[in-house]
């Protein structure tokens, strides 16, 4: 949430508090950077059985420091309540994240998630124009979303238990076996994903300056590709969350990265501003498509959350690179050399989350296949 309401907190920060447009980006930066360090700091935590204390706790910070930003009128308190809220939708991700790999179907629970993410973000930016740009409506709604949610948190699915066997003896058999093969699988997965969010967030970070300079597309019509591109992801989520399992994982993943890689180096070429609007549009559907499916990836790994809960975290690292990323790479060599560019990290990241995603599948399935026979028992059919 808070990084798709960026745009809008800067435009709030650069009003009654006073920060200019580089500070309040600075501000931002920070925030969502220290949201990925708590993350990442409290994912095992959140794997194993703090998942509750730590959501409880992020969201009650997310709470307090949004809500001090919104409603107190003064720069160090804004600034300390941004950082603070950044700091606590980390433990509420790092919570939210490992809960997923405890639900049987991780591709219909990704979908329904990311569903229920953009809607939100749609509402969301939808009401704050009507209310006004300003520090308590940009701030103010995101700490009231906080703390309702800070109601859910009994809703959470905990980590599979331990059976325990005629001998007293426990074994995790509904959790998902570990292995050094799913252990190299998730440290690679979460690599990749850094990178792919630098690919992907650099395309969008220069994606108005490179409509307007190259496709000649004005304000009204880079307005319409955001409406669009929203509605996009709504209906891409939606389609994986009714699907669930009937499509598979690995071959949509590896279509829709294809797909997606093709457009990324289309839309540093294109000029046509019809033609742009379209292939972004398309671009950022397929995006959504793609980032749902590597977080079913990563619950599948492992059914205690051990790899998406950090997930978002390393995406999140990988996001906060990309406005310099991208920049930098369109100013000293063009548009078109940039979407080469973010082509090729796509097409090469293909092959190991592809890889991953197959082994998600087996991890999965071997683990389900335990529990049949846990429940089951060879011994009590002979």
């Amino acid at each position: 949430m808070t990084a798709n309401l960026v745009p809008v907190m800067i435009v709030a920060l650069t009003g009654e508090p006073g920060f200019s447009v580089t500070g309040a980006g600075a501000l931002m930066t920070a925030s969502l950077l220290v949201c990925a360090v708590t993350c990442l700091l409290t994912s095992r935590w959140s794997a194993r059985s703090g998942r509750y204390i730590v959501a409880r706790a992020g969201l009650g910070l997310t709470a307090m420091g949004f809500g001090v930003a919104a409603f107190v009128p003064s720069v160090p308190m804004v600034v300390a309540g941004v950082v603070l809220g950044g700091v606590g939708a980390g433990g509420a991700v790092s919570a939210g994240g490992a809960a997923l790999g405890a639900l049987r179907n991780p591709d219909r629970a990704s979908g329904i998630n990311g569903f229920t993410n953009r809607a939100i973000v749609s509402v969301v930016l939808f009401v704050i124009p009507v209310l006004g740009a300003g520090m308590g409506s940009a701030f103010g709604l995101l700490a009231g979303l906080a703390l309702a949610a800070l109601f859910t948190t009994g809703w959470l699915p905990d980590r599979p238990a331990p059976e325990v066997g005629a001998t007293g003896e426990s074994s995790a058999v509904s959790a998902t076996p570990t292995s050094r093969t799913t252990t190299v699988a998730g440290f690679g997965l979460l690599v990749c994903f850094a990178l792919w969010a630098l690919s992907e967030d650099s395309l969008w970070a220069v994606a108005a300056t490179m409509g307007a300079e190259q496709a000649r597309l004005d304000e009204t019509g880079m307005g319409l590709v955001l409406s669009l591109s929203t509605l996009g992801g709504l209906i891409a989520s939606a389609l994986v969350g009714l699907a669930g399992p009937r499509l598979g994982r690995t071959a949509p993943l590896v279509v829709a990265l294809v797909a997606g890689g093709a457009l990324k180096l289309l839309a540093g070429s294109v000029t046509d501003p019809g033609w742009y609007m379209v292939v972004v549009i398309a671009w950022n559907t397929l995006y959504m498509l793609s980032f749902i499916y590597i977080i079913a990836v990563a619950a599948a790994l492992d059914a205690s959350g051990k790899w998406s809960a950090p997930v978002l975290g390393v995406y999140l690292i990988g996001s906060s690179f990309a406005p310099v990323f991208g920049t930098s790479i369109s100013a000293a060599a063009g548009y078109t050399t940039l979407g080469a560019v973010l082509a090729g990290m796509t097409f090469v990241l293909l092959i190991p989350i592809a890889l991953i995603s197959r082994h998600s599948v087996r991890t999965e399935a071997t683990a389900a296949r335990r529990a049949a026979e846990t429940e089951f028992p060879q011994a009590a059919i002979v």
